[in-house]
């Protein structure tokens, strides 16, 4: 809406890909989520953390992580997905036309959907609020600093990343969203959900 509000041809290519970008890695996103909900049995987001209390989900949902975490990159357009500002090409993308409040305000969303989606990160695959080792070393610390804490760690790896790898192609990251991602996230979904059939059955036999 911005990109098309602002009358620029500029915003408007910015908005276009924005929009497609979105696409492209929500519907993984949404897969990686589906195999968190079918391993904890939950959607309550409190039951997910309480779920992970012995072991996280980033181990044996190892790929849906990386994928999740790639994901996200994307969707708040953080480098090397910034394509949607791409300095070189759109000049500043969708918020090319806007200043003063009105581009302060687009750059408070973006920083607090970070925020959002690194709690969301620690929420579904790093245990939440529990340590992160089950010991009477680490129960002491409150949950909320553990969870402070992972989160600013997945904060401090978006500048690191941002810091560190080169921009794609936008040819690239539209292959990498519909191409590798959906197929590989698909097939893990299935692969996961025949194994969780197929304990369950198996226990219902040994009963």
């Amino acid at each position: 809406m911005a990109g098309w509000s602002s009358n620029s041809k500029y915003a408007f290519l910015g908005a276009l890909r924005s929009a497609a970008q979105m696409i492209s890695y929500e519907v993984s996103m949404g897969i990686t989520l589906i195999s968190v909900i079918l391993l904890s049995g939950s959607l309550n987001l409190n039951d997910i953390v309480l779920a992970q209390k012995y072991i996280w989900y980033f181990i044996p949902l190892f790929p849906m992580f990386i994928i999740f975490f790639i994901c996200i990159l994307a969707e708040t357009n953080r480098h090397p997905f910034d394509l949607p500002e791409a300095e070189a090409e759109l000049v500043s993308g969708y918020n090319v036309e806007y200043s003063a409040m009105s581009f302060a305000l687009f750059f408070l969303a973006e920083y607090s959907n970070i925020i959002l989606m690194c709690s969301l990160t620690v929420i579904l695959f790093f245990g939440g609020w529990f340590p992160i080792i089950n010991s009477s070393l680490f129960l002491w610390i409150p949950g909320v600093i553990w969870f402070a804490f992972k989160t600013l760690f997945f904060i401090f790896l978006f500048i690191l990343i941002r810091g560190t790898l080169p921009r794609y192609r936008y040819d690239q990251l539209m292959r990498l969203g519909w191409k590798i991602f959906l197929p590989i996230s698909l097939a893990f979904l299935l692969i996961l959900a025949s194994i969780l059939i197929a304990s369950n059955n198996f226990i219902n036999i040994i009963k």
